[in-house]
């Protein structure tokens, strides 16, 4: 089994709670949403490769430390994982954005892809593929498996929730993509929902059904 670290903040613990809350409207889920992907963003990003700069303070030339944002590439998958990326580009503004669209058959629960679009030149680009929620792992793993086929220096995947099935899902490829996520929940249930979970992540972002 691959690697998978729990966020276990207590600022996104209490986020994320309010956010379970069935009351919870869509404005409240989106905002909630957005500063828990920011703080995420935070430990995601804490092993990234940074270069140095030579600068001016007002007193002195030093030098400091940058990570690259152009070699960062966020991946949200289509649709609900949209609701983390602007999160997070507010914490890596510079880095550039990749889309791919998938959705799950209801039946049997197999990813289709219907759209892909990445930036150039992935082999020197370290990826973060985002979705809200890790449940049966048949999504983002296609995605992964997707862009793989682009070879690109390294993957991490970023969600708000989890359970045992869905990181048994993803890491049922070659486990070499580390999972970051806010929580794993207790089950999968029947439908391909995690419970307790928060509901359909796309419909409360969105305000649909």
């Amino acid at each position: 089994m691959g690697t998978v670290n729990v966020i276990d903040h207590p600022l996104i613990a209490h986020k994320l709670t309010l956010m379970r809350r069935k009351e919870t409207s869509t404005k409240n889920f989106r905002q909630l949403l957005d500063e828990i992907s920011m703080l995420m963003a935070y430990e995601v990003l804490r092993d990234f490769p940074v270069q140095p700069v030579d600068i001016e303070t007002p007193l002195e030339a030093t030098t400091g430390n940058v990570i690259d944002g152009k070699k960062v590439v966020l991946v949200p998958i289509l649709r609900a994982g949209t609701g983390i990326l602007e999160g997070m580009l507010r914490v890596v503004p510079g880095a550039r954005v990749g889309h791919i669209g998938l959705y799950r058959q209801p039946k049997t629960l197999v990813a289709v892809e219907y759209y892909f679009k990445m930036p150039d030149e992935l082999h020197e680009r370290d990826i973060v593929v985002i979705d809200p929620m890790l449940a049966t792992g048949n999504t983002a793993r296609a995605a992964i498996e997707r862009i793989k086929e682009l070879a690109p220096r390294s993957i991490k995947f970023v969600c708000l929730l989890t359970c045992p099935e869905g990181i048994e899902g993803l890491h049922r490829a070659p486990p070499d993509v580390p999972i970051y996520t806010a929580a794993i929940d207790r089950e999968l249930d029947e439908h391909g929902y995690i419970r307790p979970g928060l509901g359909d992540a796309g419909d409360r972002i969105f305000g649909t059904r």
